[in-house]
């Protein structure tokens, strides 16, 4: 598919230029196009594509991550952001471009907590983030909506309905935001208290009162809960806990000299970070000492990066930090959309994670460390956790999903106006329901795809190309 121009903001096109942009735009590119999908003859193998992602990983965690993603289309879905990627760069592209999510599926939006302590829903997961026409994270988006649908027995029409509902938020929203001062769009956010207002409008009493125990119960989802939980005192000495092959410490998992070269690695690379924060979060910073490290498995499609947990201790044992140092590489967008501008992939995340997000965390920096296996990587580094609620698709009637989805979408629209061209995108969209409806087709489309792409991993296990384990 022919990639038209990119436009951003920088190009400092008035309202009327740009409302012109977006209109011109469906005639090279009609909203209804965005539903014709079909896979490339040329398309490579699923399981290449995988294959080739977990070549650079760590190897004894790989069955891992072929485990999980044969459990379900779903999770499968979950783990092939770099198939997706290929099968987007072949759709209809506007040209409009903004700094994307890359990997906009409804698990990736959450609820987290701000620098303030108020509770907000954003995206959380940057792993993939790069400049890229803005339909490409909806169109992922919708996508996983259709296939956690299948997976919950909803029907057809009942999916075409949440897509369609979700997708108008991102249209409505971006709409909303496109009269809007560059301020006022920097400054948006959904609140706790707005999203348990939607809850009580649109929800019955039950789901309504899940919704707000899933929220209190985030607010206990903190540092000094995972500290609690994932620490143990070992001989006077508070240590993280090892729970194979998930959660293994370095001292379980590596003989005394490489344990030592890894922890000198580590102790360098949490001191060097820090040039990375604000100078008063880095000062915060300074005032933790690091006693303990452990590797962790993380989510789907990430298992078999290397991600570490990092213990940090202050003014004594009951004062906690936990970080986490996860391993940054190559966006999956990044043969198709373009090379980033930054030279570490980790400042690449966190860049894109500062510019989407309402507020970030305020340890979230990057670093890039000489490896004791004589590589040099890229990490960013975050809190493990810190306020955090996700969402439970499997435990959602379509009414919820439905309701869900329009806040994924309102805020993904949120995300997307910090960075793009919020006007021509309002433009191209336009008041009615096409590109809806578009996508809703689109996202059935690429569901039959998916499934097809996860029983190919099966095969494969069956055949014994690839080994996968539980975990």
């Amino acid at each position: 598919m022919t990639t038209h121009r990119a436009t951003t903001p920088h190009e400092r096109l008035s309202p009327d230029e740009s409302a012109a942009l977006g209109k011109a735009v469906r005639a090279r590119v009609p909203r209804s196009a965005h539903g014709d999908f079909e896979p490339s003859g040329t398309r490579t193998d699923p399981v290449d594509v995988i294959e080739k992602q977990s070549a650079s990983r760590v190897q004894d965690l790989i069955p891992i991550r072929y485990g999980r993603m044969s459990e379900s289309p779903f999770r499968f879905y979950r783990g092939a952001a770099a198939i997706m990627a290929g099968d987007l760069a072949t759709t209809p592209d506007s040209g409009l471009r903004v700094q994307l999510c890359g990997d906009a599926h409804l698990l990736n939006f959450r609820l987290l907590a701000s620098p303030e302590r108020h509770l907000l829903f954003d995206i959380n997961d940057f792993d993939e983030t790069l400049p890229g026409p803005w339909e490409w994270d909806v169109k992922r988006l919708a996508a996983s909506l259709v296939i956690a649908g299948r997976e919950n027995g909803f029907s057809r029409a009942e999916r075409a309905t949440i897509v369609r509902a979700a997708v108008r938020s991102y249209r409505e929203r971006m709409r909303e935001y496109a009269a809007m001062r560059h301020l006022d769009v920097w400054y948006a956010k959904a609140s706790a208290e707005q999203l348990r207002a939607v809850a009580a409008e649109q929800l019955p009493g039950r789901e309504s009162r899940r919704l707000s125990a899933v929220m209190d119960k985030a607010r206990t989802r903190d540092s000094l809960q995972a500290f609690e939980k994932l620490t143990e005192v070992v001989d006077g000495q508070r240590r993280i806990a090892s729970v194979p092959p998930t959660l293994v410490r370095a001292a379980d998992l590596l003989p005394a000299p490489e344990r030592g070269r890894l922890e000198d690695t580590f102790h360098d690379l949490v001191s060097r970070y820090a040039r990375s924060l604000s100078t008063d979060h880095a000062r915060l910073l300074r005032q933790f000492t690091m006693v303990d490290m452990a590797r962790k498995v993380v989510g789907v499609g990430s298992v078999g990066t290397r991600c570490w947990i990092i213990l940090l201790l202050g003014r004594d044992g009951d004062d906690p930090l936990l970080l986490q140092a996860k391993e940054a590489d190559e966006s999956v967008l990044a043969p198709y959309a373009g090379a980033s501008e930054y030279d570490s992939q980790g400042q690449r995340v966190v860049a894109g994670q500062r510019l989407m997000q309402a507020a970030s965390d305020i340890f979230l920096g990057w670093e890039r460390v000489h490896a004791p296996d004589g590589h040099d990587r890229d990490f960013y580094v975050r809190q493990l956790r810190d306020w955090k609620g996700i969402a439970q698709p499997s435990r959602q009637v379509p009414r919820t999903m439905r309701a869900f989805g329009e806040v994924c979408g309102g805020t993904l629209a949120r995300a997307h106006a910090r960075s793009g061209n919020r006007i021509a995108i309002a433009s191209y969209l336009g008041r009615g329901d096409v590109f809806d409806r578009a996508l809703a087709r689109f996202a059935e489309r690429y569901a039959d795809l998916n499934e097809h792409d996860h029983q190919a991993l099966l095969d494969s296990v069956a055949a014994g190309r690839v080994s996968a384990r539980a975990a």
